[in-house]
């Protein structure tokens, strides 16, 4: 019950990219088509859900006991890092056609605060590893949920006749703003 209750807490509640508004970059600018946001996606999901693993493998295992917590930020950034890596390489060889409309975001996941923003929040919640891989895979299936509906609403509205001065940026804001305030109501879930 506990690990449905932060699966839920992280993808719905306390959204990433809607609550705690981490990781707007990439959600404001790969959200223009769903097949893209559902890439990058899936990339978060499998850079998240295994730097949480990782990070807490480390934290609790040298970090702590060596008493280097101080060094948590630049440590679980080398880690997502190197994840961001083998994504990367992985892409061009398997989906060269995906790494391509990925663009710079591919590479900008390793300084996507979402990313790192788990990673410390497992930590200052003291997570054990299978806690964190879960709260890692929630936030990020969260940020892939955010994502994919801004990008399929983007869809939608560019099929519609839009005043001039809304097209763009302003609707893409407002879009993103009546979301956070619909996930809001998943404020008053309790399990």
């Amino acid at each position: 019950m506990n690990l449905l209750l932060i699966i839920v807490s992280t993808a719905l509640i306390n959204n990433v990219v809607l609550s705690q508004f981490l990781g707007i970059c990439s959600f404001l600018g790969v959200s223009r088509q769903v097949k893209t946001s559902a890439s990058l996606g899936g990339a978060v999901i499998f850079v998240m859900t295994i730097a949480s693993a990782v990070a807490s493998l480390l934290y609790t295992f040298v970090l702590k006991p060596l008493d280097l917590d101080y060094l948590k930020t630049i440590v679980f950034i080398l880690v997502i890092a190197a994840l961001v890596q083998i994504v990367e390489m992985f892409l061009k060889k398997a989906s060269p056609a995906i790494y391509k409309a990925l663009g710079i975001f591919l590479p900008l996941i390793t300084t996507n605060c979402a990313v790192l923003g788990v990673a410390l929040t497992n930590v200052q919640n003291e997570y054990g590893l299978v806690e964190s891989v879960i709260a890692g895979f929630g936030t990020a299936l969260g940020y892939t949920v955010a994502i994919v509906l801004l990008a399929s609403i983007r869809e939608s509205l560019d099929e519609e006749a839009v005043p001039a001065p809304f097209r763009g940026a302003p609707l893409v804001l407002l879009a993103a703003t009546l979301m956070a305030i619909a996930f809001m109501g998943f404020s008053g879930l309790s399990l």
